[in-house]
């Protein structure tokens, strides 16, 4: 069995491609707005690479053995990974990851090679987003109401809307600033995305009730710029408190493992989407790049008429 490696520090190449690597992470964060999580992870993928040609050539590579390296190299390394046990996504993510530095090599006129790009990149399935019913995803926002002194139970409630009424990523809603937070005066929320991507989203009045209700309970003052939802001792409110809240609610409510606070964001796609919505529409409220990753949802949309189909047609 091979041992499994672990990525060492990008400190055994030549300065040149250090220097590349790093003036290629700074381009990807300040330039093409990609998150902080995003500039590690490609980091991992170049680290693992460069000690991988380190095994290969016996020294540490230079920005010119980049030039040279041929397609059969590419699918050594590939082979590797696969023995180590990375997944399809995880290879699939490393060679676009190797592909856009190349390309930013390229455009740097720094390397001209097109070995790369004659590798085919792992077939990754594309699993369907898993919505809730209706009846389900209005279960989990009307449980908290009736603890009417519960000021957590408020917060919690308030924040299920914000991702099932507005479609907000979980990082997105815990990101408001106290000032931002939606009133009766004012129904829209300016949500900076990912990629830097800016949308703007109507907020429903049962949303902006929520949170009023919620902030008539809280027993800490908010400062303006600071965060609009808070955690049990009044600091920043953690992704993890919501995602237990979650799976308090799917206990209570017999729901399934697949009901997490990101499957309420993909039920408000997927409920707009059978209620007619445009495509185009959905695409701007999800704050989608593309509208391919959009049309997911019309997948989950075929599905289900299949299933009802099925169960109800007499010759089915």
């Amino acid at each position: 069995m091979t041992e499994k490696r672990s990525p060492r520090r990008p400190t055994a190449c030549w300065q040149d491609l250090a220097r590349a690597i790093g003036a290629w992470l700074d381009h990807l964060e300040r330039e093409r707005g990609h998150a902080a999580l995003t500039r590690v992870a490609y980091a991992r993928d170049l680290t693992r690479f460069v000690h991988f040609l380190a095994d290969e050539l016996g020294r540490p590579p230079s920005i010119a053995d980049l030039e040279a390296l041929e397609a059969k190299t590419f699918r050594r390394y590939m082979g590797r990974r696969r023995r180590d046990g990375a997944s399809s996504r995880s290879l699939a993510r490393a060679m676009s990851a190797l592909r856009s530095f190349f390309r930013w090599l390229e455009a740097h006129e720094l390397i001209r090679s097109r070995s790369l790009l004659t590798i085919a990149l792992p077939r990754v399935s594309r699993s369907l987003p898993k919505p809730l019913t209706v009846e389900k995803a209005g279960a989990v926002v009307d449980a908290g109401m009736d603890a009417a002194l519960d000021w957590v139970a408020a917060r919690n409630v308030a924040v299920f809307l914000l991702l099932y009424g507005a479609g907000l990523r979980i990082s997105e809603a815990l990101g408001l600033a106290a000032k931002d937070a939606p009133t009766p005066d004012r129904d829209v929320l300016r949500i900076l995305g990912k990629g830097g991507k800016e949308r703007l989203v109507p907020v429903l009045p049962v949303i902006i009730e929520a949170i009023a209700r919620y902030r008539a309970l809280l027993p800490y003052p908010l400062r303006p710029d600071g965060p609009l939802f808070l955690g049990a001792k009044g600091g920043p409110l953690s992704p993890r408190i919501i995602q237990l809240a979650m799976a308090r609610m799917r206990d209570a409510l017999g729901l399934p493992i697949t009901a997490t606070p990101h499957a309420l964001r993909h039920s408000f796609a997927t409920h707009l989407l059978s209620a007619g919505a445009d495509l185009r529409q959905i695409q701007e409220l999800l704050g989608h790049a593309s509208l391919s990753t959009t049309q997911v949802y019309t997948e989950v949309d075929r599905a289900r008429l299949l299933e009802v189909y099925d169960a109800a047609h007499p010759r089915a």
